[in-house]
Order: structure tokens, then C-alpha cells, then sequence
């Protein structure tokens, strides 16, 4: 008598989600691309069809609608894959070097570690081939020496610790808000005031899992966030400004200028790929083509970051240049608004 157990498939959860109160009823496979990164609707009707896809405990069809309080299991045949950082020959930009620290600045189109997505070609991949030994964490393995990220197509500067105590007294830095963190972000608009302060709760998008917004503070949802500006240049369609930040929150900035109105330019997430201001000459419209092209992804440029060395105690600042794409970006609007004026 043969064993049953034998012919039956090994299933692996991959993800787990439960409906949140105030969900707008929703299609299920609407509701999982909305919060399943690089994935297709096409991949998730399979999953579906395949019977991968279980609400409270039942496999349903493509039609399915999701309400808040389900919860929602997405089972495969094979386990999720492990994610390990693989040391790769991929060239860094440092900035300064010690023995406690490193000040590296980041290009455009990195990603800064391995996740869902991306195993390879990240900065911590990099940084695991040029640098041997860099303390390990114990809650990211694939994260030794990280203090603090930026996103993908956001350039500049981040510290990375070479030892398990400037790691500590770094991170607790951040999370103590001591160290100062400057931006420079090309945001859609004129905006009214030489300077001013964003203030509003940052957390997930109820209804796109991969983005974020702002929540008013009494919805007791997100976290506090503020972001001060000040202007440096104003193009008459969009304005450079110098970004402090005072928490340090996922997208932040980003978030924070969508709140007021003025999306980052080229913000391909919170709608900054569009023409927002503007004329509707078709000469324009080539311009700011034009304009993206010089950019992977928003105009969003980490200038400079201060901290206490975790050594010396001494307050020490760094500083890095702008990319090219970003100078040439500028360049363009001076000239663009520079000749508007004399029209």
C-alpha cells in the first residue's frame, strides 16, 4: 500500500495579506498587483486559475472580489527563493574613506540592496566585492554595513560602517534624527514661498501598495514626517529647492511635494512623468521630453550628509556633485526660462 503523502506537492506560502479596514471592494487580482512587485496581471490570472490563490482558506476565481478582514494566502510549488548578496565587480563612486566609514555617491538606476526583483547589480553588491568584512545585521543579511537607503533613481550620498561599532553609533544617529541630510529636487511649479516646512503622516497607499501618501495625523495612520525647503532657483514652470530633512521617511520627499501640488519632475511613481505646468505649444511639449530624457527617474539629488564620527566624535560634513544628467537638466531651464523672458 503505497503512501498518499508521496503524490501530493509540496506548497511554499510566498504571501500573506489580510484586507484592511476601509478597502474599497476589489477585484482579487486588482488587489494583488497593487501590492505583489514586478509582477503582471496576466501571471497573477494564472496563479489564479492554477488554484495559488486562497481567501480565507479557499481557492477562487479571477472574478473574486476582496473585502476588508479577508485574508488572502498566495501558495506555490517551490519555495521562495533566498536571497543572498553576491559580491560583484561593479564600480563605486567613494567619496571619503576611513577605517570606521565609507562615503560612497550613488548613480542613478541603482538599487541600494537586494530585494524581490533585484538580486543583483545593487549597491550592496558592490560594496561586498571593493570592501571584505563589512559588519553583518542581524535583521538584513544582505545589508552589512547599511546605515540608511535612497531610492533607485535618486543619486548621492550614503554612509556605509566598516565596523560593528560605527554601525551602531551611526544608525542610532538616524534614528535619534542628529545627523543633517540635505536634498536637491527639481519639483513641477512655482512655488509661493522662498521657503516653508511639509508636515503630514507618511504611510502606504490604501489603494497601491507600492506607493505611498500623506494621512492626516487624527486617521492615526503612517508616521510623522517633515520635510523644510527652501527655494534656490526658479525656472517659471518648475523650481529647484534644497530639501532638509528632519525624519526620514520612505519617499518622503517625494510624497510630501505631490501632497502640495508639486510632484518631483520626472517622478515616474507620483506623477511627475507628465506635463504639469506649462504651455501647450507643441514645441514645449518637445522640451520637456527632451527633459526627461536626461533623467532615469525623479529629480531627486541627496547633496549632502553631516554626522558625528562614530572615532573622532567630530561633527564632519560631505558633499557631492550633481550628475551629469541632473547639471544638464538645469542648464536646460535656464536657457528655457532665460529665453521666455526675453520673449
Amino acid at each position: 500500500m503505497s503512501d498518499e503523502t508521496e503524490d501530493k506537492e509540496e506548497i511554499f506560502e510566498h504571501y500573506h495579506f489580510i484586507g484592511e479596514p476601509g478597502l474599497a471592494i476589489v477585484r482579487i487580482d486588482k488587489f494583488l498587483i497593487d501590492r505583489i512587485p514586478n509582477t503582471t496581471r496576466s501571471k497573477l490570472q494564472n496563479y489564479i486559475k492554477d488554484g495559488c490563490v486562497l481567501v480565507n482558506g479557499v481557492a477562487v476565481k479571477t472574478n473574486h472580489k476582496v473585502h476588508p478582514g479577508d485574508e488572502i494566502k498566495v501558495n506555490m510549488p517551490f519555495p521562495v527563493r533566498e536571497i543572498e548578496l553576491i559580491p560583484e565587480d561593479i564600480p563605486i563612486n567613494i567619496v571619503y574613506e576611513d577605517d570606521s566609514l565609507v562615503i560612497v555617491n550613488k548613480p542613478a538606476n541603482m538599487v541600494v540592496h537586494p530585494a524581490y526583483g533585484n538580486y543583483t547589480g545593487t549597491l550592496m553588491n558592490a560594496l561586498a566585492f571593493h570592501f571584505e568584512n563589512l559588519p553583518k545585521r542581524d535583521d538584513f543579511s544582505t545589508r552589512p554595513g547599511l546605515v540608511h537607503r535612497i531610492d533607485k533613481h535618486t543619486t548621492g550620498i550614503l554612509v556605509v560602517a566598516k565596523t560593528e561599532e560605527a554601525l551602531v553609533f551611526l544608525s542610532k544617529q538616524f534614528f535619534d534624527r542628529t545627523s543633517e541630510r540635505t536634498y536637491y529636487a527639481l519639483v513641477w511649479g512655482d512655488l509661493e514661498e522662498e521657503e516653508g516646512t511639509i508636515t503630514g503622516n507618511i504611510g502606504r497607499s490604501q489603494k497601491n501598495r507600492k506607493v505611498f501618501q500623506v494621512y492626516d495625523e487624527d486617521e492615526g495612520y503612517g508616521r510623522h514626517a517633515v520635510t523644510h525647503y527652501k527655494v534656490i532657483e526658479r525656472f517659471r514652470y518648475v523650481t529647484l529647492v534644497e530639501c532638509k530633512l528632519e525624519t526620514g521617511r520612505t519617499h518622503q520627499i517625494r510624497v510630501h511635494f505631490k501632497h502640495i501640488g508639486h510632484p518631483l519632475f520626472h517622478d515616474l511613481e507620483y506623477g511627475g512623468d507628465r506635463i504639469l505646468k506649462g504651455t501647450t505649444f507643441t514645441k514645449y511639449r518637445q522640451f520637456i521630453e527632451n527633459c526627461f530624457k536626461l533623467i532615469e527617474g525623479q529629480a531627486l539629488h541627496a547633496k549632502t550628509l553631516g554626522l558625528t564620527h562614530p572615532v573622532t566624535k567630530e561633527f564632519v560634513s560631505f558633499n557631492s556633485e550633481l550628475p551629469k544628467g541632473f547639471k544638464e537638466l538645469l542648464e536646460k531651464w535656464r536657457g528655457y526660462s532665460k529665453n521666455s523672458d526675453n520673449n
